[in-house]
């Protein structure tokens, strides 16, 4: 059987570590060729280091697979188009984007400072957004050449982008605007040949190892199932980014240990229609006699 992404050219970010890195393995043990990029901060995005992605490389190398390191800073205009720019020069082709850079800064709101505030939003949703602008310019240059792609971008969500969670204020709001960022690319290059779909997972790495510590098998348990092993994300991840998902796009998927879920958003639930402008008085009973009739809001992580 062949390989699910033989022959496609991957690029994944944040892929030293964690979620990344298994993307990154899995998708050159299914043939592609990767390009990964890292630039090895720490959990809160401090300090810099080629380490993690050369690492990653050897092991690929090591399999018999290719893969080539990139370093650079992918929340940067420069970082982002030398992203683009390693992928061609090496491979002479990127046909799959896989968004997954990020780090962790938590507070409560009140205790937020507004550089953590702006590092967050700029590791994930800068992060995200400069890549998939790069990457989209040469797919649409392609198209218009007359070589349409079968392009595929990948973005990380998160649960608290589409629920929140309490202490993460930035990441939730960073992660809620990859959602809207994904609808909006899936709709505009659609045209080009480019899918665009996220995933909100689950699973340990550096910015979650303690909320996730005691789901681990334990030690000694021969075979048994790891069930929040980052590993379980990426076949999801690899199907997505390969041709096999052909029709799909401006979806997201919760990916968790061995479950795969559409999340289904926003959409009009129940609805009043006066015809004319409403007082505050109306508005409000109004608006109670609606909320009595819709589904109640799934809870934010960490409250109560």
């Amino acid at each position: 059987m062949t390989a699910i992404t033989e022959g496609r050219v991957v690029i994944v970010t944040g892929a030293g570590r964690g979620l990344g890195r298994a993307h990154a393995l899995a998708f050159a043990a299914e043939g592609a060729k990767v390009v990964v990029n890292d630039l090895g901060v720490g959990p809160d995005g401090s300090g810099t280091s080629r380490t993690p992605a050369e690492q990653v490389v050897d092991e690929i190398r090591a399999a018999g697979g290719e893969a080539v390191a990139h370093a650079g800073d992918v929340a940067s205009a420069e970082g982002a188009a030398s992203l683009v720019a390693t992928a061609l020069d090496t491979f002479g082709r990127l046909d799959t984007l896989v968004n997954n850079a990020g780090f962790l800064r938590d507070r409560m709101l009140v205790n937020l400072d507004e550089d953590d505030w702006d590092a967050v939003m700029r590791v994930h949703l800068k992060g995200h957004f400069l890549p998939l602008k790069h990457a989209a310019a040469y797919w649409r240059a392609e198209a218009k050449a007359g070589r349409e792609p079968a392009a595929r971008v990948v973005n990380t969500s998160s649960g608290a982008g589409l629920l929140g969670s309490v202490g993460q204020g930035n990441y939730s709001a960073a992660k809620a605007g990859i959602v809207g960022l994904t609808l909006v690319a899936a709709a505009e290059m659609a045209r080009y040949g480019v899918q665009v779909n996220a995933i909100a997972p689950a699973a340990r790495t550096r910015m979650t190892e303690q909320t996730f510590a005691e789901t681990m098998a334990a030690p000694g348990e021969a075979g048994a199932f790891d069930a929040m092993a980052p590993e379980n994300v990426s076949p999801l991840v690899v199907w997505l980014g390969a041709t096999a998902s052909a029709g799909v796009t401006g979806r997201v998927f919760g990916a968790e240990a061995g479950r795969i879920t559409v999340m289904e958003g926003w959409r009009p639930g129940p609805t009043a229609d006066k015809g004319s402008r409403w007082t505050a008085a109306e508005a409000g009973e109004a608006a109670l006699k609606l909320l009595a009739d819709s589904q109640p809001p799934q809870p934010v992580y960490g409250a109560g």
